[in-house]
């Protein structure tokens, strides 16, 4: 790119040549590749390439790097004297039957791409869950879509444990309090949510949270109450904690069967179902309690989950 502005008669100098105008009606379109464009203008490589090194030397057209491959456009950022003679120019280019071809094969090149992306996933739909998994992990869509989370949000992590839930809300909100009961579990939470400057990780049950009233936005139960002896107690005490019109999300267990977790793993409820824990909620201040079963997962060994949701009255 040139440092000084260019004079009318380079201008016009740049667009005298038919091929340099074909390639930027070409870019006007569709950002494209070198070998896309030698497909769509039927031009060889060192051609394109040529008159892709003016244009781009002129600040007529943009490129970026994408791994291997570069991709170029014409510059959003045409002063206006450039763009006023681009637009004098491309309209009589337009009907010539060079760049009426080029559309024709532009469209070709284009419905190549949908093809070749609809032929991946046409052959690869049946492993396509294991794939994602071995590529990006098996909960990546769910870290993803934490930032729908308002920025500005102050949630509780309430029973954190070992903080994976913390780590994972850090980065969208403006602040998580990770609370816990058991030492070991906080030290590990300090450990992975290091360096997070919005983190407070605290010890406190949920029946004595140790956060004032209406300090948060939002707040997470995450199969912790059916540790709990009293949760109506503990769900009164989240309501005391949460701002009005704050959001609290529980996720444990359907009601179950298996009584040999109370003495292998310290539980005190075998899972909650809809009526108790919607009385319980209503009776602890709050609304629009909203109940549902998750799907159960077959590789899963434990039992049914649930989300249920409301809001602080």
């Amino acid at each position: 790119m040139t440092s000084t502005r260019l004079s009318i008669h380079d201008r016009l100098n740049e667009l005298a040549d038919a091929t340099r105008c074909r390639l930027l009606g070409a870019l006007e379109r569709q950002e494209l590749t070198v070998g896309e464009l030698c497909l769509s203008l039927q031009l060889p490589q060192s051609t394109v390439s040529r008159h892709l090194r003016i244009l781009a030397d002129e600040a007529w057209v943009t490129s970026r790097a994408d791994g291997a491959t570069r991709w170029y456009a014409l510059s959003p950022d045409l002063d206006a004297e450039a763009r006023a003679l681009w637009a004098l120019v491309r309209e009589p280019m337009r009907v010539t039957p060079a760049a009426v071809q080029d559309v024709a094969r532009i469209d070709a090149v284009l419905a190549a791409r949908r093809t070749r992306s609809e032929a991946f996933f046409a052959t690869a739909s049946a492993e396509w869950d294991a794939l994602r998994v071995s590529m990006f992990g098996a909960r990546a869509y769910l870290t993803a879509a934490l930032a729908l989370l308002d920025p500005a949000t102050i949630i509780g992590d309430l029973g954190c444990g070992t903080g994976e839930l913390t780590a994972a809300l850090a980065p969208h909100v403006a602040h998580v309090h990770a609370i816990d009961a058991s030492a070991p579990m906080l030290a590990a939470a300090r450990a992975r949510t290091a360096g997070a400057a919005n983190v407070t990780i605290a010890e406190g049950t949920l029946e004595a949270l140790p956060l004032a009233d209406a300090t948060l936005d939002a707040a997470v139960l995450l199969l912790v109450l059916h540790h709990v002896a009293d949760p109506a107690r503990a769900l009164a005490e989240v309501r005391r904690v949460l701002r009005p019109n704050g959001r609290l999300l529980v996720a444990d267990m359907r009601a179950h069967s298996h009584e040999e977790y109370r003495s292998q793993m310290g539980h005190v409820w075998l899972g909650f179902d809809a009526d108790a824990l919607s009385t319980w909620l209503e009776r602890a201040g709050f609304r629009g309690v909203r109940y549902v079963p998750l799907p159960v997962d077959p590789s899963a060994t434990g039992p049914a989950l649930f989300t249920a949701s409301a809001l602080a009255a």
